[in-house]
C-alpha cells in the first residue's frame, strides 16, 4: 500500500481489505471441499499436512495453491486493514469527515465493522490451516471469539446509530442522492459479525457454546436483513426516478455477498441445531435452503451487470482512466459467488445425491466457481494497481 490513495481518501478503501479477505476463504474452500476432515466439521492442519503427504501430486499441487492463496491475500488483507485504520484515524480530523458525516455517505463508516469481522474470519482461518494443535484448545477460542465480534457488531451498532441520528435528526435522507444500494452496506456489515458468531455453533461440542452462538448470531442476521429490504427498496424507489447513481452502481450487486454470508450462517445455525437440539432435516435440506438463495444471486447479477453495462462502468472506471472507490465494491460479488457456487455443489448437489463428489459432472459444476475465483483476482490485482501508485487524479465519491 502506498502512503496515499491516487484518489484521495474514503472509508470505502476497508474494501480493499474485505475482498482480500474473501480471496483467502475461496482458496481455504479447496481444503474445506477436497482434504478430508473426520472428527471435526472443518480441516485442520494434521489434516492438511496428512492429505499432502499421502496425496498425488496433483493433490499436492492444490494444497500448495491454497496455503499460498491464504497466506498471500491474508497478508493483503492484514496490511490493506492496518493502512486503512491509520489513513482513517487521520482523516477523521480533517474537513472531508464532518462532510461525509453530514451527507447519506456517511453510511460509509460501517465498511470498518465489516472488514473487522472479516479480519476476524480470517484470523480463525490462518490458525485451522497453520497452527498445529490448534484444534485441541479451540472450545476455549470459541467464546473469545463471540466476545470479538459481538464488540464489532457494537460498534456497528454504535456507528449506524450515529448516522440515523445524524440524517433522520437533521435533514432526513437526501433521497434524490440515494439512487443506488450504497445504504445497503451496514447490512453487509451486520451480515458479517453474524457469520462470525454462528461459526461455534458449527464446529463446538459444547451445546451451551452452540445456543449463545445461534442466538447472537441470529440477531445480527436479522438486523441484516431488516436493514437490506428497507434499504433496497429506497434505493429501488429513488433509482426508478432519478436513474442509478453511476459511480455507485457496483452497489447494485451487493445483495450477493450479503446472501452468501447469510447462507453460510444459516448452514452453520442448521449444523448446530441438527447435532446438539435434535432438529433434523432430509439429505436436500441445504440443496432446498441454498437454491433460491443462488437463484436469487443470479437475478442480482443479471440486473446489476445490466445497468453498469449501459452506463458503461467498466470501460470507465475498471479499464478506462476514471477512478472510483466503489469499484472495489465489484471484488465482493465475484468472491461471494464463487464461494456459494462451492457451497451449492458440494453441500446441496452432492449432499442430497444429484452428483458424485470428484465425478467429471462434479469439477465441470465446479468449475464457474474457480473462473469466477480467477477473475476476481485478476480485479483486485487491476484496482489495487489503479488507485495505489502514479499520479493523483480527482476522485468520483459514491454517495
Amino acid at each position: 500500500m502506498q502512503t496515499q490513495p491516487r484518489t484521495g481518501y474514503v472509508p470505502l478503501y476497508f474494501l480493499a481489505a474485505l475482498g482480500a479477505g474473501g480471496l483467502m476463504v475461496t482458496f481455504f474452500l479447496y481444503l474445506m471441499f477436497w482434504v478430508p476432515h473426520p472428527g471435526q466439521s472443518v480441516p485442520v492442519f494434521k489434516d492438511i499436512t496428512r492429505a499432502f503427504s499421502a496425496g498425488t501430486p496433483l493433490q499436492q499441487a492444490m494444497i500448495v495453491a491454497a496455503w499460498a492463496g491464504i497466506a498471500g491475500f491474508a497478508l493483503l488483507m492484514f496490511r490493506s486493514l492496518a493502512w486503512n485504520l491509520r489513513t482513517l484515524a487521520a482523516y477523521r480530523r480533517t474537513e472531508g469527515h464532518d462532510k461525509l458525516m453530514a451527507s447519506n455517505a456517511g453510511s460509509q463508516l460501517l465498511a470498518v465493522p465489516l472488514a473487522l469481522a472479516m479480519a476476524v474470519n480470517g484470523g480463525f482461518i490462518l490458525g485451522l490451516v497453520f497452527v498445529p494443535g490448534l484444534w485441541g484448545v479451540v472450545e476455549y477460542l470459541f467464546p473469545l471469539a463471540m466476545i470479538a465480534f459481538t464488540a464489532i457488531g457494537a460498534y456497528g451498532l454504535k456507528l449506524y446509530g450515529r448516522f440515523l441520528a445524524e440524517r433522520l435528526g437533521k435533514g432526513g435522507i437526501d433521497c434524490a442522492a440515494n439512487n443506488s444500494f450504497a445504504q445497503t452496506l451496514p447490512g453487509f456489515a451486520f451480515a458479517m459479525v453474524g457469520v462470525g458468531l454462528a461459526a461455534p455453533a458449527a464446529m463446538s461440542t459444547v451445546k451451551a457454546t452452540v445456543a449463545v452462538s445461534i442466538m447472537l448470531s441470529s440477531f445480527f442476521i436479522l438486523l441484516a436483513l431488516v436493514i437490506a429490504l428497507v434499504t433496497m427498496v429506497m434505493g429501488l424507489r429513488a433509482m426508478m426516478e432519478h436513474g442509478a447513481n453511476a459511480e455507485a452502481a457496483p452497489t447494485l450487486l451487493i445483495a450477493i455477498p450479503l446472501l452468501t454470508v447469510v447462507a453460510i450462517a444459516w448452514l452453520r445455525q442448521a449444523h448446530g441445531l441438527h447435532v446438539h437440539f435434535d432438529v433434523h432435516g432430509g439429505p436436500a435440506s441445504s440443496f432446498l435452503m441454498l437454491l433460491p438463495l443462488l437463484a436469487l444471486q443470479l437475478v442480482t447479477a443479471l440486473f446489476g451487470l445490466t445497468v453498469l453495462r449501459a452506463q458503461g462502468y467498466f470501460a470507465r472506471f475498471i479499464s478506462g482512466p476514471e477512478r472510483s472507490p466503489a469499484s472495489y465494491a465489484l471484488v465482493c460479488p465475484g468472491v461471494a459467488l464463487s464461494v456459494m457456487l462451492q457451497f451449492f455443489v458440494n453441500k446441496g448437489l452432492v449432499g442430497a445425491g444429484v452428483i458424485e463428489k470428484f465425478s467429471a459432472v462434479y469439477w465441470a459444476a465446479t468449475a464457474p466457481a474457480l473462473m469466477l475465483q480467477l477473475a476476481t483476482i485478476a480485479l483486485v490485482l487491476k484496482l489495487n494497481a489503479k488507485h495505489f501508485g502514479g499520479e493523483k487524479t480527482p476522485v468520483a465519491l459514491a454517495a
